[in-house]
């Protein structure tokens, strides 16, 4: 049927007419949200920790400080009625502003701690070259103007978990499948899909995006990683893999940037500039720990817990005492060494890189005491923090 010239005009207004609907749609929104913003601001309501757009809006109208701080002084703010506009831009930001859980799984020494320690740019996660060193969530964050990603490093999955520590670890990651917004799973290039079923039952249950990193690739061939990388991809589970060296940080950027287009859109889940949720004291206890690992062999780094005693922190040093627990007493010899010599070496690896997290001197004392079998004791476990 010939064109009549007829339809192009109606078309052209329908889309005309469309789009002054929905920018009036949008227009009334934001007046209702400045409207609201003004009622919370006469009304000087008392509200609860926010959850969301509307909550954090009604928190900012209750206190005008806190919305100008980040961003313009308060000083600056002369009137209510410049609060108010301002409010009203912060606003119109945060609808386009994404944050989100992103959680990193895998097996045990794949690079999980490795990777999220590069894209966080600080050393979150402590890191050795032996299996399961890893044994708690630990989250990093990293913010850009318009993202917040909230990375889980979690601890390596056990097929065959030996004690209830074990079994509490392989749950911690259970529980990150379940509230994250994006998963990342990472497997190295020795390692082949059909030997990793129990991980990929779990994550073919879950509707979450899902990525796949290949980590490793710089100690491989390229054939070798190229292969795996194509069985990874017949796979079909995930939305995109990609090869890297978290090492050396090869390949990051783009599932970086790939996970930023996959966040739900969300304000920011914690300030702006803050790293981790864990506390200095979680920190130093780690850093005891990976010293242990470093420096022992066999079943000690494994049957070793680590517990900040004491932490006064004063102006010129902060004074430490941690208790390292092992599980026998022949483990505490060897941890304690020829007149002390093991147990002194730790304490000055240990002091170095604690005073650099503290920023300030340290005096770190460190005591050994046996808990016997304490992987496998379900309130020492709590006590732990497992």
């Amino acid at each position: 049927m010939a064109s009549t010239g007829i339809e192009p005009v109606f078309r052209a207004s329908e889309t005309l007419v469309l789009s002054i609907v929905l920018r009036s749609h949008f227009i009334a929104f934001l007046a209702q949200s400045y409207k609201l913003c003004c009622f919370l601001w006469k009304r000087k309501l008392s509200l609860p920790p926010y959850r969301g757009v509307e909550q954090m809006v009604a928190r900012w109208a209750h206190n005008p400080k806190v919305a100008c701080s980040s961003h313009v002084p308060a000083t600056k703010l002369k009137s209510r009625y410049t609060c108010r506009l301002f409010l009203f831009l912060q606003l119109y930001t945060l609808m386009t502003h994404k944050a989100g859980y992103v959680n990193i799984i895998g097996r045990p020494n794949v690079g999980k701690s490795t990777l999220m320690n590069h894209w966080v740019g600080e050393k979150l996660s402590i890191i050795s070259p032996k299996a399961q060193t890893t044994r708690h969530r630990i989250l990093g964050i990293v913010n850009d103007d318009e993202h917040q990603v909230v990375f889980s490093d979690t601890p390596g999955i056990i097929f065959d978990p030996a004690n209830k520590l074990h079994i509490t670890m392989n749950a911690a990651v259970d529980e990150s499948l379940e509230d994250a917004d994006v998963v990342v799973f990472i497997s190295e290039v020795g390692e082949k899909p059909e030997t990793l079923a129990p991980i990929l039952e779990k994550l073919q249950k879950i509707n979450t995006p899902k990525i796949l990193l290949l980590n490793k690739v710089d100690v491989s061939n390229q054939e070798e990683a190229t292969e795996k990388l194509q069985a990874w991809q017949a796979t079909e589970m995930f939305e995109a893999c990609y090869p890297i060296s978290a090492l050396q940080g090869l390949g990051t950027a783009a599932p970086l940037q790939f996970i930023f287009s996959k966040l739900p859109e969300n304000p920011p889940y914690f300030p702006k500039d803050q790293l981790t949720d864990r506390s200095e004291r979680f920190f130093v206890s780690e850093i005891i720990r990976e010293k242990i690992f470093h420096n022992y062999q066999k079943e000690i780094p494994y049957s070793i817990q680590v517990e900040i005693d004491e932490f006064k922190e004063q102006p010129e040093i902060n004074k430490i005492r941690a208790i390292i627990y092992a599980e026998r007493e022949s483990q505490k010899a060897i941890l304690i060494g020829n007149k002390g010599e093991a147990l002194k070496k730790i304490g000055i690896e240990a002091r170095k890189d604690i005073e650099i997290l503290v920023g300030k001197k340290v005096f770190l004392e460190l005591f050994v005491k046996v808990k016997d079998k304490w992987r496998n004791d379900t309130q020492t476990l709590k006590r732990f923090g497992y």
